[in-house]
């Protein structure tokens, strides 16, 4: 490989490109203050460039799994894998008259964790080696606490985590706002006071909801309040940051689709600390740079859900506090891959002994839950 790259030209000429879809039903029913389910949708892209085999993933509806197989791979066929902001920057063209937000961008985010992969595999390297890491453990807060949980099912999963090592914990709220305030405080009953609690409105409130909750949110200890009102709503958030009780800080960003979405939330000033999604953002790549636009606003950045995936960047990430170990998706990642990386003392560690992200698809236990795809 490194013979290649001194000569120059084509290094690792894409060979393949597949992706699947596997519907995974919830171990009960869940929701949140603004949508209700019972299953969760994982579409896996699978990328060969000189016979390696690249991961990347994103969760989103089935129909990303043909826009890869149809749109994408025509623009990735026979390209060198090892260049992959020209790859992204091909995709983005390709896709401009698709309507790039949303399904498209998650569509574009696992091709480039895909492309990642597949990279630090042909140069046989971990990706945090590759990305340069800044830290080799990835503080993580337990994240669920569904709204359709009862109190008794909320109070044992925070606990659970509590037990685990975790020393922050994270909960819905916004399906029903007048329990909420009963909810929160059977949480901190639960976890106890050396436990951070954050709450997620799902941007379920309005700002004097979410005002008049804040203050009897902040009883409870509570240092976390993400999506108080739309994400869409960056004046709404700017304001209500301003009022937050002590201590208490504004999240948001999950939704973001890539720099443009982060430097307006940013330069609106709209949160106390950025979320970004690998899953939603354009990757790694799109995780990276999100980092780096904090880095310039002096912001925090936090990782949002797909724990295993975001592990390596968030390694890599110069501003990033903490990374959430949804329960949902951290389930999944069990069932589904091998080389999941080790919960310790409250963080996550990958294993720098396997090339790439590490992961494996356990394609027999996958089987079953396949809901379409092609190559």
């Amino acid at each position: 490989m490194l013979e290649r790259i001194q000569r120059g030209g084509s290094v690792a000429p894409i060979e393949r490109i597949e992706a699947s879809a596997y519907k995974i039903p919830t171990d009960a029913p869940e929701a949140d203050g603004t949508f209700a389910w019972e299953s969760t949708t994982l579409v896996i892209v699978e990328l060969t460039a000189d016979g390696q085999r690249g991961l990347g993933y994103t969760y989103t509806d089935a129909v990303a799994a043909s826009l890869v197989s149809r749109v994408f791979a025509e623009e990735l066929r026979s390209r060198d894998a090892m260049d992959i902001p020209a790859r992204m920057i091909s995709l983005l063209r390709r896709v401009r008259n698709l309507g790039r937000p949303g399904l498209v961008s998650m569509a574009l985010s696992a091709v480039d964790a895909a492309l990642w992969d597949v990279k630090a595999r042909l140069l046989g390297v971990p990706l945090a080696r590759l990305l340069g890491a800044a830290r080799e453990r990835i503080p993580v807060y337990g994240s669920g606490g569904f709204t359709s949980y009862s109190l008794q099912r909320l109070q044992e999963q925070l606990a659970g985590w509590v037990e685990q090592g975790i020393q922050r914990v994270k909960m819905k709220v916004g399906s029903h706002p007048e329990e909420d305030p009963i909810r929160v405080r059977a949480a901190r009953q639960a976890i106890g006071k050396g436990t951070e609690l954050f709450v997620d409105a799902n941007g379920a409130y309005t700002a004097a909801q979410a005002l008049a909750l804040a203050e009897r949110f902040a009883e409870q200890g509570v240092t976390w309040f993400e999506e108080p009102v739309s994400s869409d709503d960056l004046a709404g958030l700017h304001a209500l940051r301003a009022r937050m009780p002590a201590g208490m800080a504004v999240a948001a960003g999950e939704y973001g689709d890539g720099g443009l979405y982060f430097r307006r939330m940013l330069e609106a000033g709209a949160v106390d600390v950025l979320q970004a999604d690998v899953t939603r953002c354009l990757g790694i790549t799109g995780f990276l740079q999100a980092d780096a636009l904090c880095d310039a606003h002096g912001v925090p950045l936090s990782g949002h859900c797909a724990p295993s995936l975001h592990v390596h960047a968030a390694c890599a990430a110069r501003r990033l506090v903490h990374l959430e170990y949804f329960h949902d998706h951290a389930r999944l990642e069990r069932m589904l891959f091998d080389g999941v990386p080790e919960l310790r003392g409250g963080a996550l560690v990958p294993d720098l002994s396997r090339p790439g992200l590490g992961l494996e698809l356990k394609r027999a236990d996958a089987a079953r839950y396949a809901v379409g795809g092609s190559a």
